[in-house]
């Protein structure tokens, strides 16, 4: 995947779309059991940018957000639901943008498996 440039995305019905500044600083699936309720899968997969980069071109009204912990915050379309970030109260300066909603698909690596320790039995072997 090309370091410079930008990465785009947006959510199943459309409304909202959004661009982000590349470079990745790292992308990851997140197991943790919230990861997994919000999403309805495994993990929460993200690629990890500079929130100064990420600009809502479509929808911004459309976004609404979810305080999941008391340092997290999670992006999502009100109208079809799509999950479309993940943002940390304590590292404001980056935010996570989900991997499934970007066009074209995300082609870098996954580097970090985070939370591990609740990740589903019923996941097939590598």
């Amino acid at each position: 995947m090309n370091e410079t440039g930008q990465l785009h995305g947006s959510c199943l019905c459309g409304g909202v779309a959004y661009r982000a500044q590349k470079p990745v600083g790292h992308a990851s699936h997140c197991y943790c059991t919230m990861c997994q309720k919000q999403h309805g899968a495994a993990a929460g997969s993200y690629a990890n940018v500079a929130a100064a980069g990420y600009v809502v071109e479509r929808g911004a009204d459309l976004i609404t957000e979810y305080a999941s912990s008391d340092h997290g915050r999670r992006g999502f379309c009100k109208i079809c639901g799509s999950t479309l970030f993940w943002r940390s109260t304590q590292a404001p300066e980056r935010i996570a943008i989900t991997l499934g909603t970007l066009e074209p698909e995300y082609d870098g690596p996954v580097q970090r498996e985070l939370h591990t320790d609740t990740k589903p039995a019923w996941l097939p072997l590598r």
